[in-house]
């Protein structure tokens, strides 16, 4: 019986796990709040959204706890991003794109995201080489960089 438990736990650990490893994550020498600004001054010229910025690191502090500086950013370009929920309407869970700022528990600063390849895999209707998904790809790798910088 606990070889079937344990068994199972790990089946359902299983996409997590694979998540996790889908994660993209760029190292950078500014702190959060410098980072998470960078990211969003080279997102605006773009022609891109920022529609939000969550302050977790702030969130956890309201409720006496500590887990860093850390603030999500969600931006977009509806004509990049139309043309996935056309073809799925499910890829409005992944979408628009996010871009988490942490420092991590030694005090590192990264700029992670969920690769658009890995995050619509699985989705009807939306290929790996769809022009969409490769321009998210090229433009998530490209405004981290620069907000790394």
């Amino acid at each position: 019986m606990i070889r079937v438990t344990l068994a199972a736990l790990a089946l359902a650990a299983a996409p997590a796990l694979a998540a996790a490893q889908d994660i993209t994550r760029v190292a950078t020498d500014k702190p959060v709040a410098k980072a998470a600004d960078a990211l969003a001054a080279a997102i605006e010229p773009a022609g891109i959204t920022l529609f939000a910025r969550v302050n977790h690191g702030k969130g956890a502090r309201m409720v006496d706890e500590n887990i860093g500086d850390a603030e999500l950013l969600i931006f977009g370009n509806p004509e990049v991003g139309t043309p996935a929920l056309k073809a799925n309407r499910l890829a409005g869970i992944m979408l628009p794109l996010r871009v988490l700022v942490y420092e991590d528990a030694t005090g590192q600063t990264w700029l992670a995201y969920h690769d658009p390849v890995d995050m619509l895999a699985g989705l009807d209707g939306i290929a790996a080489d769809a022009p969409y998904v490769q321009s998210m790809t090229k433009a998530l790798a490209n405004f981290t960089a620069r907000a790394a910088e």
